[in-house]
């Protein structure tokens, strides 16, 4: 399964363990907004393209 987290504020305690263990078994992307240099277009790209999307 693809699985896309998108970070509105950076990384957290919480959603690094989850990451963590969602990669064991997982294709797992990781999209930080809280970084300036964000494409949306490829975001957009990113949502479709996994079977999974969530935000924190």
């Amino acid at each position: 399964m693809k699985i896309l987290h998108i970070l509105n504020d950076g990384p957290t305690k919480l959603s690094d363990q989850i990451i963590s263990v969602q990669s064991k078994d997982n294709t797992v992307k990781i999209i930080d907004l809280s970084k300036k240099e964000t494409s949306y277009e490829g975001i957009v790209d990113e949502i479709f393209f996994s079977d999974r999307v969530i935000s924190w």
